[in-house]
């Protein structure tokens, strides 16, 4: 298996198997469909579910809250864990909608590589742009998938082309469709030689497939009509002549992405896909952190949380960090240090998830992502070791783009009220500000659909019908620099002052020109839109 750093030591057997990985996509090019279809290839469900199921039919499994089951989105990131040949997967699902594409950049930074599911028919649509971004700044290594080719789809060369335009990265067919729409067999796959046949009557089943030697294998005209036959033997022609072949090691630095094409409904190019995660993304890989780098073959254990998920069984008022294994052999029942608090915590009860099922996890390995339930003590951007004060770095929190305030239609439950809204914004699910001046809060989020989720988790989750209502303010910053300078400033702007769930001072603002005047006449304080979550 390769490795960038090559003069890294080999990592132990349990770590080396593992292939942790994001999602990632626009809404509707049918990533939580193909998430589920890698549960059923990984042996771990029997039965794939849809997204918009018809009254009793079965439920997606990635998709556990309410509002995700009504509508047939994905608005929170899931972790499943499952075994595949000789692999483990920690997959994680985040959501497509760009309102929510904070929990997905945060996701990222728990991940080894990306698999990037774009739509035949529409190619690269402005969500997938914007999280591609963010696997660029982090360099993470991306397979793409282009799903749905049973509809009316692109030709192959175009979208090609568009993603290597508009993406800026060497593309590789790994798998070439044959016909496309109603006429679309199956594809021949490049890598190994073969003929991938999709079978429509089920579409649980894995595709049929037959060895051929070339192209020129008399096999192939028994299963392919002539003319597809024709076309796909000029069509591979032109494709290893203009297109770069397939470079591991440009994969790995993120330079290269294979492509796979299919369709995820009809489990159709999943299996080679997963082949494709197996052999091209990365082991688990170091993590950067304040004093120096974790490495995951290292033998004490560490581990930050990149994601907290309030109330994932209603029943309970349950709280899950989701945690990812920088380091060491993790067994049940260790004592961690909390890093920010100094403190020890015994986890005694740490989950494994296959999305809203979940099972005790006797032992996790680096690059394995845990579920610890815990009542509040555990934040995004919080470190856990064996006794060394580390603290990874990189998880971003940043600054909402909509204000609204907020209060209980019934005044009675004001307390409870805070209680819920301080719970969202340590799961970061909102920013929450409490003005200085007047009581209330002001909750800011990333897109205005979160305003939606966030009131009908609070009705749900706690009871509590609530109301947003237009804020004065639009954008809010953190404020930093001396103490003093930070008091001077805080105390001449009260009407403007707020302060987050962490207690940090927060400059409430109207306008771009409130921004101005501040770095004008404070030139000692600076205010930012993003703060490293949980110092």
């Amino acid at each position: 298996m390769l490795d960038i750093a090559h003069n890294r030591p080999d990592l132990p057997a349990e770590i080396a198997r593992r292939r942790t990985f994001a999602i990632i996509s626009h809404p509707d090019a049918g990533k939580t469909t193909l998430t589920e279809k890698f549960l059923l290839f990984g042996g771990a469900i029997q039965m794939a579910g849809q997204v918009r199921a018809k009254g009793e039919a079965r439920r997606t499994r990635s998709d556990f809250m309410q509002m995700e089951k009504d509508r047939g989105i994905s608005v929170s990131a899931s972790a499943m864990s499952f075994d595949f040949k000789t692999f483990r997967f920690n997959l994680v699902d985040t959501p497509g909608h760009s309102d929510f594409s904070e929990d997905t950049y945060r996701t990222l930074t728990a991940v080894d590589a990306a698999v990037m599911v774009i739509d035949g028919a529409k190619g690269v649509e402005s969500q997938t742009q914007k999280l591609f971004e963010v696997c660029r700044m982090r360099d993470l290594p991306i397979l793409t998938f282009c799903n749905k080719m049973d509809r009316e789809a692109r030709d192959t060369f175009e979208i090609i082309d568009e993603i290597q335009e508009m993406l800026a990265i060497h593309v590789t067919p790994a798998s070439w469709p044959i016909g496309q729409g109603h006429d679309f067999l199956g594809c021949y796959d490049m890598l190994n030689d073969r003929l991938e046949l999709m079978d429509r009557a089920d579409r649980n089943r894995v595709a049929e497939t037959i060895e051929i030697k070339g192209l020129n294998d008399p096999l192939l005209a028994e299963h392919v009509p002539a003319d597809l036959l024709a076309q796909l033997r000029d069509e591979v022609e032109m494709a290893r002549e203009l297109l770069p072949t397939l470079d591991p090691a440009a994969v790995l630095e993120g330079h290269m992405t294979p492509i796979w094409f299919g369709s995820a409904i009809n489990s159709f190019g999943v299996k080679e896909l997963m082949e494709g995660i197996a052999a091209y993304a990365p082991e688990p890989q170091p993590q950067s952190a304040d004093s120096r780098q974790i490495s995951p073959e290292e033998t004490k254990v560490s581990g930050f949380v990149f994601k907290v998920q309030a109330n994932m069984d209603p029943k309970h008022r349950d709280r899950v960090a989701f945690m990812r294994l920088a380091s060491g052999h993790f067994k049940r029942g260790m004592k961690l240090t909390h890093v920010r608090s100094k403190k020890p915590m015994t986890v005694s009860a740490p989950v494994l998830f296959l999305a809203s099922d979940r099972e005790l996890a006797e032992e996790a390995w680096a690059g394995d992502i845990i579920g610890i339930p815990n009542h509040g003590q555990l934040r995004i951007g919080d470190t856990l070791t064996e006794g060394e004060m580390l603290r990874v770095t990189g998880i971003p929190s940043f600054a909402p783009e909509l204000l609204q305030s907020v209060r209980a239609t019934d005044p009675m439950k004001g307390k409870h009220l805070e209680k819920a809204l301080m719970q969202f914004a340590e799961e970061g699910a909102a920013k929450v500000f409490k003005p200085a001046i007047g009581s209330g809060f002001v909750v800011g989020v990333v897109g205005a659909l979160q305003f939606e989720v966030l009131a009908s988790r609070i009705e749900m989750e706690y009871g509590i019908p609530v109301r947003f209502e237009p804020s004065q303010f639009t954008s809010a910053r953190w404020v930093s620099g001396d103490r003093q300078a930070v008091d001077r400033f805080a105390n001449s702007n009260k009407q403007h002052i707020a302060h987050d769930h962490d207690g940090d001072i927060v400059y409430l603002t109207r306008l771009q020109w409130d921004i101005d005047r501040i770095e004008r006449d404070h030139p000692d304080v600076k205010l930012k839109a993003t703060k490293e979550m949980m110092v």
